[in-house]
């Protein structure tokens, strides 16, 4: 019999994995359910929240700028458009493609949720320091570029 390490001592990235997957749930948790107090999904509150300020976007830049696949996104506009709160529009310059735009009643509802769903958020990253935000976003891209970059 053959003296090897326990499996999971030989993966020193391994507490970190469980620690990053367990912070996200954490993250994912408390997050949409404050965003479904608005009756919207996290996905929902993404678009409203691109889509915010702004004189509508393409698919292709909505799909760009939001945390939602290109897969996905299709879907989506079309629920936010069932509950009147996006339309599409075809651009007068370009007919081969078209704008999603915030209703009138979508952008109510961005400026109620947006500012009160930023502030629940600064809550919770009101407790850790300004360096500590810093070195977490450095070290979070670091993770995000080992496994985007080719080697």
């Amino acid at each position: 019999m053959t003296d090897s390490p326990h499996p999971t001592t030989q993966y020193s990235y391994l507490p970190v994995l469980r620690e990053l997957v367990r912070t996200y749930q954490a993250f994912s948790s408390i997050d949409e359910a404050q965003i479904r107090t608005y009756g919207l999904t996290a996905s929902q509150f993404d678009v409203i929240a691109t889509l915010g300020n702004t004189d509508g976007m393409t698919m292709s830049d909505l799909a760009e700028k939001t945390l939602v696949t290109k897969g996905t996104l299709t879907g989506i506009v079309d629920r936010l458009e069932a509950k009147q709160l996006v339309r599409r529009e075809v651009p007068e310059g370009d007919r081969r493609c078209f704008k999603v735009v915030l209703t009138a009643a979508g952008e109510a509802l961005f400026h109620d949720i947006f500012p009160n769903h930023m502030a629940f958020l600064q809550e919770r990253f009101d407790r850790l320091e300004t360096s500590e935000l810093e070195l977490l976003r450095v070290l979070l891209g670091r993770v995000r570029s080992a496994f985007t970059e080719r080697s």
